[in-house]
This record gives structure tokens, sequence and C-alpha cells, in this order.
């Protein structure tokens, strides 16, 4: 369907240097494949996708589309972007148009639909994402997720053979994610062809068939969800997949700022989409510090989230000990009945806790 040979992008500062996000791309993409296009950022994945519709036009190498070369100067670019859906970030609404105007605009303009069809098909799309009840409201009135659903809704409405969607959560509010992401899934399902530049690795692995790993300008290394995410060829694939986000705090003496951790975990499960652990983390921290660990200081604190697993994490280290400071009995049967499990374990350092939520 889609075939990119030796693509390249630069681009010259207004001081004269010059950056490359792509070097070199190369890669084949077939009808009804779902491409997940992972890696650091400033690694090229939007401009990979702009270049892929002409939206950025590379500096060399070609982009065979249905057979044709769209990089050659003489295909119509408007026939490209009607074959290739495009979903931004930023949604991109017209805010002086109702829900329903804004997808019935092009299709009635480019397709040259009758309103009444246009119409009745774009009630049919807002059903598809669940923003049918929203199709008289102005986007004013919508929260981010339902600003992205519709801008989906909006691209379908074009009949296109491949939608690009270039970061497609990653303005929105951590509790609106799931619900995008929901739409993205059925469309899958559905065999639409789509390449997502997503930072979701969890979702990237359960929706793709194939992942593009992007380093350097590069696409670095090219495979299915198992060989990219369970066995990964390059050092720089496995050290971005297995990620793990943390937040530390050393607890020297029993005059620590209780209310500047509080605030540090409402701010990390926020930006990790972890709202739900929030209260339950705060709690158990509280209970373990000022009860079952009050006696031990240094306390090296951590909350730690696995990306890809998806494992959420407390650890406890207290240095220079060989056994468990916590009690036995019935002390902990609260906490344990909230949480997913503790870990007492030994380390070279001390004695950690974790206990998993």
């Amino acid at each position: 369907m889609i075939r990119i040979s030796h693509l390249s992008k630069t681009f010259t500062n207004p001081d004269g240097s010059v950056i490359s996000p792509l070097k070199d791309v190369n890669c084949e993409i077939e009808k009804g494949e779902v491409i997940s296009i992972i890696g650091p950022s400033g690694t090229g994945k939007s401009t990979l996708l702009r270049a892929i519709n002409m939206l950025e036009p590379p500096t060399s190498g070609q982009i065979i589309v249905d057979g044709k070369d769209v990089t050659a100067g003489k295909y119509p670019l408007d026939k490209l972007r009607m074959k290739m859906g495009m979903v931004f970030q930023s949604f991109n609404l017209f805010e002086h148009k109702t829900v329903l105007e804004n997808i019935v605009y092009a299709p009635m303009e480019l397709l040259k639909l009758p309103r009444e069809k246009a119409e009745s098909e774009a009630m049919e799309l807002l059903k598809k994402v669940g923003m049918a009840q929203k199709a008289d409201v102005f986007p004013s009135s919508l929260s981010g997720g339902q600003k992205q659903r519709v801008a989906i809704a909006r691209s379908l409405a074009m009949h296109p053979e491949v939608i690009l969607f270039d970061e497609p959560t990653s303005a929105l509010d951590p509790t609106m994610v799931g619900e995008v992401l929901s739409v993205i899934r059925q469309l899958a399902k559905e065999g639409m062809t789509m390449l997502i530049v997503t930072h979701e690795m969890r979702f990237a692995r359960d929706v793709s068939t194939r992942i593009f790993f992007m380093n350097e300008g590069i696409i670095y290394e090219d495979g299915t969800p198992e060989q990219i995410f369970e066995h990964p060829v390059r050092s720089a694939t496995k050290a971005f997949v297995n990620r793990i986000q943390k937040l530390v705090y050393e607890i020297d003496s029993n005059a620590f700022d209780f209310l500047q951790i509080h605030t540090g975990i409402n701010q990390f499960c926020l930006k990790y989409n972890l709202s739900d652990k929030a209260g339950l983390a705060y709690d158990i921290v509280k209970e373990m510090l000022f009860e079952h660990l009050a006696q031990l200081r240094p306390l090296t604190l951590r909350l730690t989230h696995a990306e890809l697993s998806g494992e959420t994490a407390l650890d406890f280290m207290a240095e220079g000990l060989t056994e468990s400071p916590l009690p036995g009995g019935d002390a902990l049967s609260g906490i344990k009945a909230k949480v997913k499990g503790i870990v007492e374990e030994p380390t070279k350092r001390g004695f950690r806790v974790k206990v998993i939520l």
C-alpha cells in the first residue's frame, strides 16, 4: 500500500544550523496493518507521519502510494490527503461550527456529497465514537477526549484508506486517554490501516500488528509487538521499552515534609495516567511511615511505574537491615486487603519492602 525508500528531511534554523529528524527511513506498509511508532522524543516520529501525507515534503527519498510516487511533484496532494486521514494532537476543530458541521464540511466540499447524505453518514460516525448526543454543540463545550473523538469521526468521514495518528492522546488529561484509545482499538478490529505515533506502550503492544522503534532519524528496529517488547535485538530498543518511571524521597528524620510527598504522589500519578492509584498510594505511605516503619530512619521511599508491564509499586528501603522491619500478625491486614502483594527481600544495601499497588 505504501513503500518508503531512503526518506530524509532536513531543516535549516535561522542561525544557519541544520537538523535532520529523518535520515534514511525505509519501510513497507500493507493494507490492514496497524503500526505503532515509538521512540524517544525528537527522533522523527511525527515528522515521518507529516512527510507521508506531504505536510512536510521530504528533502530526499521516495514515498510510493498505491504504485504512484507522491514525491515526484506531479501527484495531486488533495487526492493524497483524501486517501490519508490525519488526527493531530491539538484536535484542529472549527470552533465556530457545531460538531456535526465540523464533520460534514469536508465531505460536502471535497467529495461533493449532498447535505442529507453527509449528515446521515456523520451521525453514524458520531455514534461509532460515542458522540451522537453532542452533534449540535460547539467544540468549546467539549472535553479534550470528546474533541479528539470528534476529530477521529471527521477523519473517517472522508472514507480514508489509511489514518495517521500523531500522538492522539498527548494533549489530553490522563482521565480522558482511555476513551480515545478505545475508539482506535475498535478501528483496528475493523481492519483500518493505521500508523500511530504514541507514548502509550501497553496500548501499542495490544493494538498493533507491527511496531517501528525510531531512533536517530531511522527505523531502528521493526517487528511484531512480541519481538519489540519481549525480545528486542538492539540495546537502545531494550532500554526504551523497559523504562521505569520513579519518584524518590530520602527520609532522614521524623521532621520530613509529608505534604511535599503527598503533592509529589498526586503529580506523579496524574502524569502517568495512574489517578486511580493516587489515593491508595497516599494512604499506604502515610500508614507505613507513621506506624509500621516509624522507627526506621534513614529510609528511602520510591514510587515506581513500569510502562510496559503496567506495575506500580511503593518501595521502602532501610539500609543496614538483614531482616524485615515489618510487624508480624495481623498488623498489615488492612494494607494487604487493598494491594496486589507485598514483597519483603534483602538487598546489598539493606532490606526492601515492596508494596505492589
